[in-house]
């Protein structure tokens, strides 16, 4: 949902409050960060996903490197779906630089992270193509 935010948000313009994804336009400086965020909410399991916040709620049972492979190869499938291109969402600001590296490795199949989308059950086999966009599995412990 669109609205005004502080200036203090995790990532410039996009902030995460009990489960909802909010932006400010006028200070989001990439759109693509948007989609990645979205990802990171899609990933919880529904009682984690009702109480996320940014940045220290975003990662459930799944723990921060999980949270994070997840999200990004949640966001992968989702410009895959949406036909953008992959520098909309892995732009060079993002990913503590390793955005063009995060392209090359899903451009060639080394789909990182997608382990986790086939554990909670939002992909198969088809990968980029996904089961469920949003998790539905519950809590594992």
């Amino acid at each position: 949902m669109e609205q005004m935010l502080d200036k203090g948000t995790f990532l410039p313009g996009i902030d995460i409050r009990q489960g909802g994804l909010l932006y400010d336009s006028e200070q989001m400086k990439y759109a693509g960060d948007l989609l990645h965020e979205a990802g990171h909410l899609a990933v919880l399991a529904p009682e984690d996903r009702a109480v996320a916040q940014s940045p220290d709620k975003l990662n459930g049972d799944l723990g921060e490197g999980a949270a994070e492979m997840a999200a990004i190869a949640w966001s992968w499938a989702a410009l895959k779906h949406l036909e953008l291109e992959p520098e909309v969402v892995f732009h060079e600001h993002g990913y503590k630089g390793g955005g063009k590296g995060l392209i090359e490795n899903f451009s060639s199949g080394c789909y990182v992270g997608v382990s986790i989308l086939q554990w909670v059950g939002m992909s198969n086999a088809a990968y980029p193509a996904m089961a469920s966009w949003v998790r539905t599995k519950e809590r594992a412990c």
